[in-house]
């Protein structure tokens, strides 16, 4: 028997695939990454998109075009906010919410293809069990996301991930630092600490993300390097910014939400800080880090932004000594606050928004990339190769974020960790010179032209 798997959304997302699919393993099923063969297909979903349900309904219809007897199984954030939708979708066979997920083999004896479609999920507020989850950035096993948290209390008016994944919840430091060890035993050379809402870990167990960040830098049989995934400003506090600084093992990159430098906009989002408690943080970070990378999330065309409020919000951003941005078209979601304010915002207005923005964050990330020149930092290598007007080139990101690109000429074939210095920023890299390969590959891999 065999298992196929895609996955819509986040890394969060991927890494409770990569642990559902485990539990396939231990069950005797292979994995496979054909449609064809897979006896059974589980799609991950998510909710963010306007759009989930097209998406989902044009997946399942390429699955049945290639193999009309795979048994397909739903879960995610859209199961769990839209259960009747995906199950009305012609060949889905069962749909799993929140709680269900981890417990496919509980709810399904048989993977044959049903005559109609079963629906197993629980109210949000049932899924209150947290299950440690991790995967493999890609096939390479480089890089590793691994799940600490899970939920989120907080009420942002435009979000439907607390009625897709429940209350904040987390394992205890213990577990979590051993299967970062296993992660680094294993051979990653990366570890992302992920979760919904990952500066909340702890909370109600009587620890915190300091505790926890602390323990994994404290823990010498961890020799892999570790990446903070985005967290809230208001839970990055100062002690997590001072120990991330002194930390030989923590990446100085931080990925911190903004979403808006409104202050009336930032009280329609009900988010949980204001433009100069979100500046502070920045300044912090640089004052400590001067070459840290810093990014930032941003919705644009939030019902009831005018063109002040985004000119407030744009030029704030502006005065900021940040990175890259991560822009986003506000979409209305249903079931929340915010599609029920009303003054929507107009879509060629959100459009433009949205340019303005991308344009700034061009700008943002060449000035950073600019202001690396010289430096010397550690490159974790991607496997594929890139052909430019000065020959193919291999790339990866330092520890702060920057992307850069090594000739392949000076590299051997199974570098995966090196030394190199900055030299000069060429469109979305950094070219970079070989000064010392740290670590190879166990095994060599045949490297794509992509």
């Amino acid at each position: 028997m065999q298992i196929a798997a895609h996955t819509l959304g986040c890394k969060l997302n991927s890494a409770e695939t990569s642990t559902i699919v485990g539990q396939f393993r231990t069950q005797g099923w292979d994995v496979t990454q054909s449609v064809e063969n897979a006896n059974v297909y589980l799609l991950n979903t998510c909710s963010v998109t306007a759009n989930a349900e097209k998406e989902c309904r044009q997946i399942v219809r390429k699955i049945l075009r290639q193999n009309p007897k795979a048994f397909i199984a739903v879960t995610g954030c859209y199961a769990q906010l839209r259960p009747e939708e995906i199950a009305s979708i012609d060949g889905v066979d069962v749909v799993l919410g929140a709680k269900e997920k981890f417990n496919f083999f509980s709810h399904i004896t048989s993977f044959e293809k049903l005559s109609a479609p079963k629906i197993f999920s629980s109210p949000i507020d049932e899924a209150t069990e947290f299950h440690l989850a991790a995967t493999a950035d890609t096939d390479e096993r480089t890089r590793a996301f691994l799940k600490v948290q899970d939920g989120c209390d907080y009420t942002c008016s435009f979000c439907t991930i607390p009625m897709a994944r429940g209350e904040s919840r987390s394992a205890d430091i213990d577990h979590i630092v051993s299967e970062a060890r296993r992660l680094s035993d294993d051979g990653f050379r990366e570890i992302i600490l992920s979760g919904v809402n990952v500066g909340d870990f702890g909370r109600k167990i009587g620890t915190s993300f300091y505790d926890l960040v602390k323990a994994i830098d404290d823990d010498e049989k961890i020799t892999a390097r570790i990446r903070i995934s985005s967290i809230e400003p208001n839970l990055l506090s100062n002690e997590i910014i001072e120990l991330v600084a002194k930390s030989k093992k923590f990446c100085h990159h931080f990925h911190i939400p903004l979403q808006s430098g409104s202050a009336p906009i930032l009280k329609l989002m009900q988010r949980r800080y204001t433009a100069d408690l979100y500046r502070s943080r920045i300044e912090r970070i640089k004052e400590l880090m001067p070459n840290a990378g810093i990014g930032v999330d941003v919705i644009v065309g939030f019902p009831g932004e005018s063109d002040e409020d985004f000119l407030e919000s744009y030029d704030f951003i502006r005065s900021l000594d940040i990175s890259y941005l991560h822009v986003f078209t506000y979409s209305e979601r249903p079931d929340t606050k915010a599609v029920m304010m009303g003054d929507p915002v107009k879509i060629e207005k959100r459009k433009e928004r949205n340019a303005m923005l991308r344009i700034l964050s061009e700008k943002k990330r060449q000035k950073f990339y600019s202001e690396q020149n010289g430096s010397v930092v550690n490159i974790l290598l991607e496997s594929g190769i890139h052909t430019s007007e000065t020959g193919n080139m291999r790339s990866g990101y330092s520890e702060n974020y920057v992307r850069a690109a090594l000739a392949v000429s000076s590299l051997p074939l199974n570098a995966e960790l090196v030394k190199v210095r900055l030299c000069r920023t060429d469109g979305e890299f950094v070219i970079a010179d070989l000064l010392e390969v740290l670590s190879y590959r166990s095994e060599l891999l045949l490297l794509p032209i992509l």
